[in-house]
């Protein structure tokens, strides 16, 4: 289990495909973002998106997914305090497979049990990315202060 001294500012990670289908995508969009682009095939073609895409959302919720599985559920990770600069760079489309990456930008002390780290995310198809932000994450301290 990673601790909060056991991460080091630069250090990167690359995990996950998630291959994202278009019935999932509707699904998504139905109940929380019901746009025509994210929800009506026929209705999204008529956007400037020329088809049906993913709401940034669900982008979000699958990169989130990507992060707790490969990367979060290993360390001592006790939640975050938000993202900053959320982006969606490029639209998720039916078939595009999403990877995530990491790199850990900063370190510094939260309080006596916790540090708190910022982590550069990037969700990207084939190399290409499709969402970044910046994670506020506390992570537990091996030996509390």
């Amino acid at each position: 289990m990673d601790y909060f001294e056991d991460l080091t500012v630069g250090e990167t990670a690359e995990f996950g495909t998630y291959e994202v289908t278009a019935d999932e995508m509707t699904s998504f969009a139905e109940q929380y973002d019901p746009q025509p682009f994210h929800t009506d095939p026929e209705a999204a073609a008529e956007t400037p998106f020329g088809g049906l895409v993913a709401s940034g959302w669900h982008t979000a919720s699958v990169t989130m997914r990507l992060l707790v599985d490969d990367h979060l559920s290993e360390g001592a990770a006790r939640g975050a305090l938000g993202v900053d600069d959320l982006r969606w760079r490029r639209p998720v489309r039916p078939g595009d497979e999403l990877t995530v990456r990491t790199e850990i930008v900063d370190k510094e002390d939260w309080d006596d049990e916790n540090g708190l780290v910022s982590i550069e995310i990037t969700t990207e198809v084939d190399g290409e990315t499709v969402l970044s932000m910046v994670g506020l994450v506390l992570y537990e301290c091996r030996d509390p202060a």
